[in-house]
């Protein structure tokens, strides 16, 4: 009797086992195929090099497919929020956002010596192109101009350096998963004959 109870519940345990296994094989490839959750930089500014362009870098967010990229915004303070809990991203934000700073008081700096020059062509006058004031604002303006190629040197690479440690910090989080996560799964049988679910792993 118990042998025959025991035979009618095989099926019901194959299938309890097969459903098992396969809930488990979705669930991996629905991970696999999820959005990734990294943060990507528009393919023009990834590859910006030293003394590269200055405009805003774009970026999808992570979770973001397609080419829906946002601006970065002039000081970096849109990619903020989604990096705030990475202390070294956040490092490499703030010295981008300290260049960027730099850059735009070098800019005022420069502007405002251009127009001191221009006020005193006919600020006493008569047309004046060289008087103290104006070698002064040229002088001004001459430094300003060879400060911005130093300025500029390292500022893209600060952003892609940001960037990079918060996608570095999402592998590392995410790197327990991979390690546990079965390579193989199927169904055995126990030496009673009993179906058993059968999980392999690939030691790497």
């Amino acid at each position: 009797m118990h042998a025959t109870n025991r035979l009618a519940a095989f099926p019901w345990r194959l299938r309890g086992a097969a459903t098992a296994a396969l809930s488990l094989s979705l669930l991996a490839s629905a991970q696999a195929q999820q959005a990734p959750a990294t943060i990507r930089l528009s393919p023009q500014d990834a590859e910006r090099a030293l003394n590269g362009h200055q405009h805003n870098f774009d970026f999808l967010a992570p979770g973001t497919t397609g080419s829906a990229y946002q601006s970065a915004g002039f000081f970096g303070q849109r990619l903020r929020p989604y990096v705030a809990g990475n202390a070294e991203a956040l490092s490499y934000l703030a010295k981008y956002r300290r260049q960027k700073t730099i850059f735009l008081i070098d800019r005022l700096v420069a502007v405002g010596a251009f127009g001191l020059y221009g006020q005193q062509i006919f600020g006493n006058g008569e047309a004046q192109y060289f008087n103290n004031t104006q070698k002064a604002a040229i002088g001004v303006f001459a430094t300003s101009v060879l400060a911005t190629v130093f300025i500029n040197r390292n500022t893209n690479t600060y952003m892609q350096r940001a960037v990079s440690a918060y996608n570095a910090g999402v592998a590392y989080r995410r790197g327990g998963w991979p390690r546990l996560q079965p390579s193989a799964i199927g169904l055995g049988a126990s030496p009673a004959g009993q179906p058993l679910l059968a999980l392999r792993w690939t030691l790497r």
